[in-house]
């Protein structure tokens, strides 16, 4: 199956460059541009695309914005997933993207292979946020999320066993499903159920989504200890 690649920059040479990369590949097809967010919503309402590589500032309406809208829906199966572009000195927009639904993000210069993946990665489901980066993000910016009592304030955690909370602490944290595994003295796949489990339970699209979930709740606070 191809895979239907949106570019939305505002950089043309930028996309050119995107372009290329992508057009070497046998399995992605760009199929649309955009040069800022205004742009880009409706270029959607007339193409189907499955993953979107969204620029961060642009002019008219930002990234964030755009992707908030696009993810708006966000329980549609055919809704493009995003996958932010942004640089080390702008992590607070791409925090504010993954609140927006964003499936993760990457720098600008990263290398092909690595954004090829990540492409790969986000339009099978899964998120492409290193837990490495997810802890120094999340660590970084808690303080600008709402503040929260001492206990989880939504009632849908609940719903979780206290396996299942025990798994959405650690991922929270950082940690990835073998280090979750390791911890918890379970196997991989296992921890791969569980984390599955939690999402569905808490109507989440991905693990970057239960990240930012387990902090606005207080079930995590900075520094990744637990409420």
């Amino acid at each position: 199956m191809t895979i239907r690649v949106m570019l939305v920059d505002d950089q043309v040479l930028l996309r050119t460059g995107f372009r290329m990369v992508l057009a070497a590949q046998p399995d992605m097809e760009v199929v649309a541009e955009a040069g800022n967010g205004v742009e880009a919503l409706e270029v959607l309402r007339a193409t189907q695309v499955d993953v979107i590589l969204m620029d961060v500032r642009m002019p008219h309406l930002d990234g964030v914005e755009a992707t908030r809208r696009i993810c708006a829906g966000g329980q549609k199966k055919d809704a493009p997933k995003v996958l932010i572009l942004t640089t080390f000195d702008l992590d607070e927009y791409a925090f504010s993207a993954l609140k927006a639904g964003a499936s993760g993000f990457m720098l600008k210069d990263v290398p092909p292979g690595e954004l090829l993946a990540a492409i790969r990665a986000v339009e099978s489901g899964d998120a492409v946020v290193a837990p490495s980066t997810t802890r120094r993000l999340l660590d970084r910016f808690t303080p600008m999320l709402p503040a929260t009592s001492a206990e989880p304030s939504r009632p849908e955690l609940e719903r979780l066993t206290d396996r299942e909370r025990e798994v959405l602490l650690l991922v929270a944290q950082g940690l990835s499903n073998g280090e979750i595994a390791a911890r918890l003295v379970l196997s991989e796949a296992t921890v791969k159920t569980h984390v599955g489990r939690i999402l569905t339970k808490l109507s989440l699209r991905d693990r970057v989504q239960a990240v930012v979930l387990a902090y606005e709740t207080g079930l995590v606070r900075a520094g990744g200890a637990g409420a």
